[in-house]
């Protein structure tokens, strides 16, 4: 809107306001009485001001200054659920102008939902993506503690938890304990994207991260997302290629110390002759997980069935070990004593080999 529209509306709205009459200015004041201040000759005419409504130009000007949660309608046509839960989630994004709109829903899955909004002023893109993770009530964690062990709980800024009770809580899984696991599997995911985008991994550059949802770029356009590598079929003089970004990839997080944890043709976007590695809330500490190289080897194996059946000849037992081993990472479990049983004639062995 232009400056002079702007002071025009304001004028507009200031022409409301009740007169000041006399006989208020005489009170405050302080001169003369106030039945002299009634009976006075100099007393300016009281007009009868009713309720004046806004015209409609001035009722947008005052509800474009409006950015409050409670004021964010989206595009998209949501059930009345998901509606609540949308605006429960997105409310933070809108307030602080990361996004402007939500246009549709692209991905609904077991954990996550993924929706295409319109960004606002705080980001430079034509399009952004936002990842809502299901009510803990209604997702499907499988195994959690399996990509757990010796993982740090994280809260919503990315530090340890070192609350005694916070940590006592979420290990009882009490109400409020499932609320700090909930928090603390959506900041590894965004803090994952986040280091992993600054070392020149293919994922989506992550933007900010609620307590429901993490905003990122999207990839695709305003029809059609992206597709994942699993629909796709290549030729064999891609495929090459492709599959050397991937073990670049692979480079870059076992750098960082980390293993995606569910990597596979289906956690892979592909667009424009590019690939993008999504879904990193489980993703694992390469050292002190017992099950650390087990879960990388299995994902190398899935990989490479994809790429063997785009015509690649590929032995991924070998090729995680070669990898593993280059970052030196030991093939045996290395693990913190403390999670060891000496009861277990394997745990036992282990010790040894420490």
């Amino acid at each position: 809107m232009k400056p002079d529209n702007t002071l025009a509306l304001m004028e507009e709205l200031d022409e409301d306001a009740p007169l000041e009459t006399f006989e208020r200015i005489s009170k405050s004041n302080g001169r003369g009485s106030p039945s002299e201040a009634a009976t006075s000759r100099h007393r300016m005419p009281r007009r009868s001001v009713g309720k004046k409504k806004a015209p409609a130009s001035a009722a947008q000007f005052i509800q474009s200054q409006d950015d409050s949660a409670q004021s964010f309608e989206f595009t998209y046509h949501a059930a009345r659920f998901e509606e609540g839960w949308l605006l429960e989630s997105l409310g933070y994004f809108y307030e602080q102008h990361w996004i402007s709109d939500v246009l549709r829903k692209v991905k609904a899955g077991k954990e996550a939902s993924v929706y295409l909004c319109r960004p606002g002023e705080q980001v430079q893109a034509p399009l952004v993506a936002v990842k809502v993770y299901r009510p803990r009530m209604l997702r499907n964690l499988k195994n959690d503690q399996l990509y757990r062990e010796e993982r740090e709980v994280l809260d919503e800024d990315g530090h340890p938890v070192v609350d005694l009770g916070m940590l006592k809580a979420q290990k009882k899984r009490s109400v409020y304990g499932e609320q700090i696991r909930h928090q603390s599997w959506i900041a590894h995911e965004y803090y994952a994207l986040r280091a992993l985008f600054e070392a020149g991994a293919d994922v989506p550059r992550p933007y900010e991260m609620s307590h429901r949802a993490i905003l990122m770029d999207y990839l695709g356009d305003e029809t059609l997302p992206a597709p994942t590598l699993n629909t796709v079929t290549l030729e064999l003089e891609e495929a090459g290629p492709l599959f050397e970004r991937v073990l670049h990839n692979l480079h870059l997080l076992l750098r960082g110390g980390q293993v995606h944890g569910d990597l596979s043709a289906y956690n892979i976007l592909y667009w424009e002759g590019n690939i993008t590695l999504i879904d990193f809330p489980q993703v694992v500490p390469a050292r002190g997980n017992r099950n650390a190289y087990a879960i990388f080897e299995r994902d190398v194996t899935r990989l490479c069935e994809y790429f063997s059946d785009q015509g690649l000849t590929l032995q991924p037992r070998r090729l995680a070990a070669e990898l593993w081993t280059a970052h030196g990472y030991r093939l045996s479990p290395e693990v913190h004593p403390r999670l060891l049983d000496a009861d277990d004639p394997r745990d036992r062995l282990l010790w040894k080999e420490e």
